[in-house]
């Protein structure tokens, strides 16, 4: 039998019960999951857990500070997650805190300690706490946060009156200032996707098949910065068991699934995927892939590149579409990031200036949000290309601040370099442009936008074949992202290498998805000149007039600067046999 003062805290679940009456193994799997993020804290504080109860735990510190503190920030978090759910699916916690003696014997704890401090839970308002005056008269001068003095309290199982001390949820100040050194940075807080095993519909011999797929594709989507991607390890273990997606979401605490099928045939291949919502069982996607077996890596890696870009855009959207994470009356970044992302995904003028508000108000809001500032960078970039705003110097050095400041905020993210890249490059940084492709492509190969940017070096340094071969796997694995539209620019080094046809084909291609993009109009009229077909051509320059009235010859080419100037005279022969002027 062992002896000591510790600080005690005893936790439960309001109206656990209840829950658990309405929906058993959710709340369960619900639980799990908050008590597996609050772990982390406890370390941080460290506190040592004396037991779990159904609802709760018992925790014990070593001084009071810790434990309010803890307790503090374990609420904060729970704030936080609880924002992301349906109210009927809150889990909001009371603490109790209390420094008194604890005898422990035999693994068990009780003593008059545990027993203030489960009382003083009894009081304390959900998602707030209660400490003792003992542990609050301890700990005050430690504390970054205000309690209120809440006041005696007489517990029927003991002698004297307990003065209570509280803390509640709603204190937006104690709330900035106890921001949780563990928790991921704002910019981070978003979907959480979890990849689970692929199932092996063949020979029980190629089930290794399926588990490199899943693994290829878990390295695959964790090299971006948007979301979360949980470890092999957290899904893996889903194996074989027939668990509701919705029950295995809320046991690892995802947003999003990622589940498929491997079959094989002698040398052929099939595989399956598809993004699902477990909340709602919604299937958000699905993809088939048939492939030669070949070179086993050579055929994995192709699928991992293909699942990885047409994965990403379609959470991209998701999370766009969501309602708005906080009121109106107190917007965070984030919530103004997700809502002009919610506008980049319907390109028109109209969205493209609601869009571009929001992204200066969500860096307003928090300027260390290096997403939005690479979006707002991407977006007015494509304004240009769109015809929907003139390009000018006062822009591009706009957009290469934001590009510089994205790096800067997240240096891990291809996504950052590669419109960096592309400012770089459209400016006639032709080798730093080049450089920062590079680190794009390094830092995720299987970023298809990254490799569409390297592809725009090649073209504007004058390598006009290996930019087509990379705008091609662009364009076949990343098709579908607005962020790029590689057709138009593949038109051009199919231009400048005197394959005009191709070059008519992909403006084409480029027309079709959207009919007044400024350079797939361009380029097709320059194409048209070439080909000496006049009447055609001569009614692509009016139908430019039309939509662009401002487009003269000279104030196009000023804002060429690629290295070759043959290749800008080739463009200027061209535009003026069309009848440019």
């Amino acid at each position: 039998m062992e002896r000591r003062l510790a600080a005690i805290l005893c936790a439960d679940v309001a109206g656990y019960s209840r829950m658990m009456g309405i929906d058993e193994a959710g709340t369960h799997a619900a639980f799990k999951a908050h008590r597996g993020a609050i772990h982390p804290i406890i370390l941080n504080h460290a506190g040592r857990i004396v037991k779990h109860t159904g609802d709760g735990f018992l925790l014990e510190f070593a001084n009071a500070a810790s434990a309010i503190q803890f307790g503090v920030e374990m609420q904060c978090l729970m704030a936080e997650r609880n924002a992301h759910l349906p109210a009927d699916r809150n889990m909001r916690f009371r603490l109790g805190i209390h420094r008194g003696e604890v005898t422990i014997d035999d693994g068990e704890a009780f003593g008059d300690g545990i027993n203030v401090a489960v009382n003083l839970e009894s009081i304390a308002t959900p998602g707030g706490v209660a400490v003792s005056g003992r542990a609050y008269e301890e700990a005050s001068p430690q504390l970054p946060v205000n309690l209120t003095n809440a006041g005696n309290f007489q517990f029927r199982n003991l002698q004297a009156p307990i003065q209570a001390w509280t803390w509640e949820p709603g204190n937006e100040a104690a709330l900035r200032r106890q921001a949780n050194a563990d928790s991921l940075p704002s910019h981070n807080r978003t979907a959480i996707v979890g990849v689970l095993p692929f199932a092996n519909l063949a020979d029980a011999a190629d089930e290794y098949l399926a588990d490199g797929l899943a693994d290829d594709l878990i390295h695959a989507l964790s090299l971006q910065s948007f979301f979360r991607v949980l470890s092999r390890t957290s899904t893996f273990r889903f194996r074989d068991r027939s668990l509701n997606p919705r029950l295995i979401a809320r046991e690892i605490d995802a947003t999003y699934l990622i589940q498929g099928t491997v079959r094989r045939s002698q040398d052929k291949i099939r595989v399956t995927a598809e993004l699902i919502a477990p909340e709602t069982g919604a299937q958000l996607w699905t993809g088939r892939y048939d492939r030669d077996v070949g070179d086993l890596f050579a055929m994995q890696d192709e699928i991992t590149t293909s699942l990885c870009a047409a994965l990403m855009p379609e959470i991209y959207r998701v999370e766009a579409s969501v309602p708005m994470r906080s009121p109106t009356t107190n917007p965070t970044g984030w919530d103004r990031f997700l809502r002009g992302l919610s506008h980049y995904y319907r390109p028109t003028k109209v969205d493209y200036e609601v869009s571009i508000a929001l992204f200066r108000e969500s860096i307003a809001l928090d300027p260390t949000l290096g997403i939005a500032h690479a979006y707002l960078a991407t977006i007015l970039m494509q304004g240009i290309s769109f015809g929907w705003i003139k390009g000018s110097r006062e822009l591009w050095d706009e957009a290469k601040t934001l590009a510089l400041d994205s790096v800067r905020l997240d240096a891990r993210s291809s996504f950052a370099y590669a419109i960096l890249a592309f400012v770089q490059a459209m400016q006639g940084a032709h080798e730093d442009g080049m450089k920062a492709a590079r680190k794009a492509t390094d830092l995720n190969a299987y970023d298809m936008g990254a490799r569409g940017v390297l592809g725009l070096c090649h073209m504007v340094a004058g390598d006009h074949q290996q930019a087509i071969d990379q705008f091609s796997i662009a364009a076949q694995r990343g098709n579908s992202d607005p962020r790029y539209q590689w057709p138009a620019l593949n038109a051009y080094s199919h231009y400048l290498l005197g394959r005009y046809e191709a070059a008519l084909s992909w403006a084409r291609e480029e027309l079709f998805l959207y009919p007044n993009h400024l350079q797939a109009l361009t380029i097709r009229a320059a194409t048209l000149g070439q080909l000496g077909e006049r009447d055609q051509a001569r009614e692509a320059v009016a139908g430019l007039g039309e939509q662009y009235p401002w487009l003269t010859l000279e104030r196009h080419l000023k804002n060429i600067r690629w290295k070759n100037r043959a290749d800008i005279d080739h463009y200027r022969d061209g535009l003026i046999k069309a009848g440019l002027t």
